[in-house]
This record gives C-alpha cells, structure tokens and sequence, in this order.
C-alpha cells in the first residue's frame, strides 16, 4: 500500500476458512489504510518509469495514456494487510507486472526489484515475487476503477505477500542486483512479509531474509 498507519498468510487459526493466513480475520468491506496525505492526480503530469539494471541499460517511460493502453487482464487474488485482516478472492484489472517484464527485460544479474510510489514510498521485493503469475498493476477492483483512497490510478497487488508490499499510487520500478529495504521494511516491518509464515516484523528475520548489514 502506499504505507501503514503501523506495522502491518494454508492452515491457520480459523479452521471454517483454512485459506485464511494465521492471526488473519476476515474481512467483509475493504478498510482505507496509508501513511500520509492522498496524493493528488495531474494526468500531464504522471508517469510510469522502469530504470536501474535493465538488459540494454536504458529507461522506459509511459504516460498515463500510454500507460492505461497496456494489456489489460483480471486476475483473482486476496489481500492481507498486516493489521490482521484479509480480503479473499478479490478480483483485480490492471497490468500484470510479468508484461512490464517482457516489455522491459531485466539484466540477468538481477534478483530484486523497487517498487516507487508517491512522496518516495517504497517496496522492495524478490524478483520472483514481483514476477509471480497474479502480481499485478491493478487500475481496477471488481470491474471499477480505484478510488484515490485506495490507489488511483495504479498500485501494485501482491496475493502471496501482506499488502504493504504492494504500494498504492505507484509511479515505477527500479531493477537491482541486490536487495535493499524500502520504506516500511527501514521502519521495522519483515523484508519479506510472507503471511502464511507471518512474517511481519523485523526481529522475526532470519539469516538469508534481508540484505547485508
């Protein structure tokens, strides 16, 4: 998301609905949840940038135009925010991120990805993760496009991994040959926020889940 009011998962606690990650409740609505001020659209403005370790070393801008003529496909993934609530089978449109990987292909020695997003929030993630079937730039939640409270005009959706490690108002991607923490995981959150082993904070690491010292 594009942050977490705090620190924000198939067996768990809740054996009527096993696809519930452990210490998850459902949820019926969907909760507003962020850090910070809803930033405000200006069209001529927005971009969406892909930089860093590409495979031939340049940059990739789209306008929000260029943007919203991408591939559009629905896939059908949860979300589990890390305040212990969790949305099932919520069908989400937009762009999935394995086209923005065909459409610019990474160097080889790339293994993890920035996700950037207004006011310099940030994510980072496994380059698996983020190339992962049902991660998604979503535009839309059931068929209508997102509220500015939750994302407009794109934020990412990540199904296998707590919600802030998708960010809402996002503005581009940033290839890496080593990982790095973004802003929540600088802030105490796990850098890998995997809520079927309730990764959620940082003193549950272990050695090999986050960069070097």
């Amino acid at each position: 998301m594009g942050g977490m009011v705090q620190p924000e998962s198939r067996e768990g606690e809740h054996p009527q609905l096993p696809q519930l990650p452990p210490g998850q409740r459902l949820q019926r609505g969907w909760p507003v949840t962020h850090y910070g001020p809803v930033p405000r659209f200006r069209p001529e403005r927005w971009e969406f940038r892909v930089f860093g370790v590409t495979a031939d070393g340049g940059t990739r801008h789209w306008s929000h135009e260029e943007f919203s003529a991408l591939p559009h496909e629905t896939v059908v993934g949860d979300l589990h925010c890390v305040t212990r609530f969790s949305m099932l089978g919520v069908e989400w449109g937009g762009v999935r991120a394995r086209t923005v990987l065909e459409l610019v292909p990474p160097a080889e020695e790339v293994t993890h990805v920035m996700v950037w997003a207004e006011y310099g929030y940030s994510a980072n993630l496994r380059l698996a993760d983020f190339a992962a079937d049902r991660t998604v730039f979503a535009t839309h939640r059931a068929g209508e496009p997102l509220t500015a409270e939750h994302g407009f005009p794109v934020r990412l959706v990540v199904p296998q991994l707590y919600a802030w490690k998708g960010p809402k108002w996002v503005r581009g991607v940033e290839y890496m040959t080593a990982d790095r923490r973004g802003f929540w995981e600088e802030r105490g959150y796990h850098n890998l926020g995997d809520p079927w082993r309730e990764q959620r904070y940082s003193y549950q690491e272990e050695p090999g889940d986050g960069p070097e010292p």
